[in-house]
């Protein structure tokens, strides 16, 4: 009997998923740029990599956002809401803590969860995949040939020696394959979701998974590059590799057993994870332009008044944002996030927003690792670089780090690269961005 699709709400869009099996932990399984929760067990390879995954586990899957049984008119989801769509699956299935397993573009997202939510996450799991997009795959290179072919193509099954060469003339998975195609995404969601997933670079938050990880890549995989996978076992502090042979990409298709028997030897031996003392999150500096002189220019009482008005508009705009207010800073903030795009958009509408109060503020982010303090106050270096970033801006600017820029891909914000500044404290000079203000914040 098949486990029944059941529906998790991620804000307003609907994440379809499925658990099976009932073993001691939990695998929360990523699939790759598409998927189709049901009709992947009707193809006997895939449904047999699930059994096996069951028969030591509990088994959570679930299709991505537009795809699948998802809800599919959403746009161009960012890893931001890649990620709220993970916990939104775990916290429906009960699930506190798992393993993430990650499969190709999967393994981007459960790289970020891990990283954001390290009291989530008991282990990592990457199979074919990456972390940075546009190194990883070939044919993200040339999009306009690779767009083409889908307009001219999708739905017939011509895709899969890009992704399983060595299946491409079994007759009967081709089928399967092509179907799989047109259930899992129409011709434009697939153009749509190729333009995001190219822009994808986790690799900044690499050092940042405390995780054990496990990273199984086949030597010559057709679809990413091995380099990139082991460039990420040498970034990740508590990372182990397996390197196997061959070219097809979907390796836990014709090797599943050995996979499985990967998989099952990892969590058994994981050691038992530990409170996390530091997680990744996006610092937010804001502090007033000119405070001073416009204090003394509209006189005390009149500026108690703007300020107030100012403190309130900003709360308003963090908890709308799901920002964490972290402490006041004269007449500015510092804020955390758990998810970039939110907090440029956040910095953007506070901008807006102290408009009519005759003001401007300007502001600083960046994302790294911090330490939360029991009095809740956060430390680390990524605090001081967003700090010192947020000192290069003026005239109410919103400048953020590369870091910033490369993990909000897919969220359809405007960056004018203002190149390379010496940051106090770093031995090389960090890429700064201006965030282009958004009028509709």
């Amino acid at each position: 009997m098949l486990p029944t699709t059941k529906y998790a709400q991620s804000g307003d869009i609907f994440i379809a998923y499925q658990t099976s099996g009932s073993g001691p932990i939990d695998i929360v399984l990523a699939p790759g740029f598409i998927s189709h929760l049901e009709h992947m067990w009707e193809d006997t390879r895939h449904a047999r990599f699930f059994h096996g995954l069951e028969s030591f586990a509990r088994l959570i899957r679930f299709d991505k956002r537009g795809t699948g049984l998802s809800d599919r008119s959403v746009g161009f989801p960012t890893l931001d809401e890649r990620i709220d769509d993970i916990r939104a699956v775990m916290d429906t299935a009960g699930s506190n803590r798992a393993v993430l397993l990650g499969m190709s573009e999967g393994g981007a997202m459960v790289q970020l969860f891990a990283a954001t939510y390290p009291e989530r996450v008991s282990g990592l799991v990457l199979i074919g995949s990456y972390s940075n997009a546009k190194t990883s795959i070939p044919s993200y290179k040339d999009p306009k040939l690779a767009e083409a072919q889908i307009l001219a193509s999708w739905g017939t099954g011509a895709s899969l020696p890009d992704f399983a060469p060595g299946l491409a003339h079994d007759l009967e998975f081709r089928d399967w394959w092509a179907r799989f195609e047109r259930l899992s995404a129409s011709p434009s969601a697939v153009i749509k979701l190729r333009q995001m997933n190219s822009e994808i670079d986790v690799t900044p938050i690499l050092p940042s998974i405390q995780a054990p990880t496990l990273i199984i890549h086949r030597v010559d995989d057709v679809r990413c590059s091995v380099k990139n996978a082991r460039d990420m076992a040498a970034a990740i502090g508590n990372a182990r590799m397996v390197e196997l042979p061959g070219k097809d990409h979907l390796v836990w298709l014709e090797e599943s057993g050995i996979v499985l028997a990967e998989i099952r030897k990892f969590v058994d031996t994981a050691p038992e994870p530990v409170e996390p003392d530091r997680v990744l999150t996006t610092v937010l500096f804001t502090d007033i332009v000119d405070s001073t002189k416009r204090a003394a220019a509209v006189g005390d009482t009149e500026w108690r008044s703007v300020m107030d008005a100012h403190f309130s508009l900003a709360r308003s705009l963090l908890r709308r944002f799901r920002g964490r207010e972290v402490k006041t800073l004269g007449d500015g903030i510092l804020a955390t996030f758990d998810g970039p795009a939110r907090a440029v958009r956040c910095a953007q509408a506070i901008a807006t927003g102290v408009r009519p109060l005759g003001i401007a503020i300007r502001a600083g982010l960046h994302t790294g690792e911090v330490e939360i303090r029991e009095d809740n106050d956060v430390t680390g270096i990524a605090v001081n670089i967003a700090s010192r970033v947020s000192q290069l801006a003026v005239g109410g600017e919103i400048l953020v780090s590369s870091t910033v820029k490369d993990l909000v891909a897919g969220s359809g914000l405007i960056f004018n690269d203002l190149g390379p500044r010496a940051i106090k404290g770093l031995e090389d000079d960090l890429r700064i961005f201006h965030a282009v203000l958004d009028i509709r914040s």
